[in-house]
């Protein structure tokens, strides 16, 4: 069986975020479907997360000002603002070229309509970059453990090369040539 998604995973701070943007610029001329993860930060401290969309979308995933009941460690986590994102930008459309999702982590599984969403994407296939978190049960687990799916790891050693190699891989996937910038 072919991977029609490719999950990116490693430490946090290795870089899986920085891989994503740096795939989306070389893939800009194409349609691109997702999003990317990014700090939120006050004086100097990150104080939570948000979830910027390939359309220009941005939404709060997580604060320590929200009150929540779903919650990873400091952070509240706004799961009707994650879902509205994963309507959004994760939902099945016929002109999208390749979907980039940062990332299928302990937040995001919080919701069941980004757990859905994921689900369709992987048995759409389409192709489908994703970055993982490295530990984790549930549905973390349960996506690494697809037989549809390659799961690479970014390493202080092969990171730099990351992007290229995600780009060859997407090609692959698509019809027509794609071009790195």
């Amino acid at each position: 069986m072919k991977a029609q998604a490719l999950l990116l995973t490693g430490v946090p701070g290795i870089g899986k975020t920085t891989i994503i943007r740096t795939v989306a610029a070389a893939l800009s001329r194409r349609h691109i479907r997702g999003f990317v993860t990014g700090e939120l930060r006050s004086a100097g401290r990150r104080v939570g997360f948000e979830l910027s969309t390939f359309a220009g979308h941005t939404q709060r995933l997580a604060h320590v000002d929200i009150d929540s009941r779903h919650r990873v460690g400091r952070y509240g986590v706004d799961v009707a603002g994650l879902d509205e994102i994963a309507e959004e930008a994760l939902s099945l459309d016929d002109g999208a070229d390749v979907y980039l999702v940062d990332e299928i982590g302990k937040m995001e599984c919080f919701s069941a309509k980004f757990r859905s969403a994921v689900r369709s994407l992987f048995e759409s296939g389409r192709p489908v970059v994703a970055t993982v978190a490295l530990r984790g049960g549930g549905f973390i687990a349960e996506i690494k453990e697809r037989p549809d799916v390659e799961l690479w790891e970014a390493t202080r050693e092969n990171r730099d090369q990351m992007p290229e190699q995600i780009v060859r891989w997407i090609a692959q996937a698509l019809p027509g040539e794609v071009e790195e910038r």
